[in-house]
């Protein structure tokens, strides 16, 4: 089955999340490094579960690469203008005064060259004083091989188990999902397998000033994985 086939599944296995804590607490970061911030464009928006909250506070905009996200994340924010864009190449034709790159989707950037094109293209798209939010992945020095995980769902008529054993492969961290679905039309199992680079702090740090931010980083973050702030002086 391709990556991703399910837009709707992707919401149920992280139904966990706090969208609207997370999204409110990214509005704060914006408006303390950019007071009167108007529009926002989401890189890697995913099924729009943060723009759902952020659309609130901006004329917002979302991208990503996924085809079937992007209809969920369509649905979902009917008045938002989504694009279907790789993140190291788009290029929108407009600026914005913040960017945000969530939920770690910057680790699908590739490689040190890729993460320093996705930022280098984020910042282009940015106005004077704009600010960019990148949410990392994981780095080496935290990553674990060979660890069991498990997300689970459980509603009447819904029955999902998603299993995995983190492997590592070079730099890449393989995250290879094993899924069983329950449903009353009767029971599935697919595979889907995701790398992701592992980045260190320093490449993090190279990229952002390389592409000409003033960068800071905060080793928290919005879920405990950090989150690095990017600002654009000129």
């Amino acid at each position: 089955m391709a990556r991703n086939a399910y837009g709707w599944l992707y919401d149920k296995i992280y139904s966990f999340k706090d969208y609207r804590a997370e999204a409110e607490a990214v509005h704060a970061r914006i408006q303390q490094a950019h007071p009167g911030a108007k529009n926002l464009l989401e890189v890697a928006c995913g099924t729009g579960k943060h723009l759902e909250h952020l659309k609130a506070h901006y004329e917002a905009v979302g991208l990503d690469l996924d085809a079937k996200q992007l209809e969920e994340a369509r649905r979902r924010n009917p008045e938002v203008l989504f694009y279907q864009g790789d993140m190291r190449t788009f290029d929108l034709g407009r600026t914005f005064d913040a960017i945000t790159c969530l939920f770690s989707a910057i680790g699908h950037a590739g490689g040190v060259e890729g993460l320093e094109a996705a930022v280098y293209t984020m910042a282009r798209h940015l106005n004077p004083g704009g600010v960019l939010l990148v949410e990392p992945w994981l780095s080496p020095q935290v990553w674990q091989n060979n660890r069991p995980h498990g997300l689970f769902v459980d509603e009447p008529d819904l029955k999902v188990a998603r299993m995995n054993v983190s492997r590592q492969e070079g730099r890449e961290s393989v995250l290879e999902f094993h899924y069983l679905i329950a449903t009353p039309q009767g029971v599935e199992y697919f595979t889907e397998e995701l790398r992701l680079f592992l980045f260190t702090p320093e490449e993090y740090l190279k990229a952002f000033r390389r592409a000409g931010l003033e960068v800071q980083h905060d080793p928290q973050g919005l879920t405990g994985r950090g989150l690095y702030v990017g600002k654009k002086l000129y």
